[in-house]
């Protein structure tokens, strides 16, 4: 009768390891599909980011919410990138950074097209220039810089206040 008690405590321990084993692959395979489903899920969120720094301002917001639902599944993700997954710290200030650059870029420019209006218009009217029609049409090329300068602005300082806010505070 001992060697069959026997027996039946070795099957059962052998049992149990194996159960045990079984729900650790399950596991890690669930682990594994969910690592796979965040990778593929934040890959266009990436690539947007590259090209333009305003895709930060949708895909972070995203990334922290499924931070919070997964993280064991972020975590692996940081380690295997070294850092924040999908977007770092040091990528939201430079996305910020290059908006800032471009929006110099553009100011720059949009001042260059507007002297050459101005020129245009003047140019085009010669002495008629000091007329209420020449003073009119330079009002209105001035009164089109400034609108496009404003809009163009507000953007720029709602989307640089935005980049800001998503750079995690120390």
């Amino acid at each position: 009768m001992v060697p069959i008690l026997a027996a039946v405590i070795v099957a059962a321990a052998v049992l149990a390891a194996a159960w045990r084993i079984a729900t650790a692959l399950s596991s890690r395979g669930r682990d594994d599909a969910e690592v796979a489903q965040l990778l593929a899920m934040f890959a266009p969120g990436i690539a947007a980011a590259i090209d333009d720094p305003r895709a930060f301002l949708a895909w972070q917001p995203l990334a922290m919410t499924a931070r919070r639902a997964f993280p064991n599944a972020f975590a692996t993700l940081d380690r295997a990138a070294n850092g924040n997954f999908p977007f770092t710290p040091e990528q939201i200030q430079n996305a910020h950074a290059r908006w800032t650059a471009e929006w110099l870029a553009w100011e720059r420019t949009h001042d260059a097209e507007c002297k050459l209006r101005v020129a245009t218009v003047e140019h085009e009217l010669g002495e008629a220039i000091d007329t209420p029609f020449g003073r009119a049409r330079l009002a209105a090329v001035d009164r089109d810089k400034l609108d496009r300068y404003q809009r163009r602005y507000e953007e720029y300082t709602r989307t640089a206040k935005a980049l800001q806010a998503l750079v995690p505070k120390s």
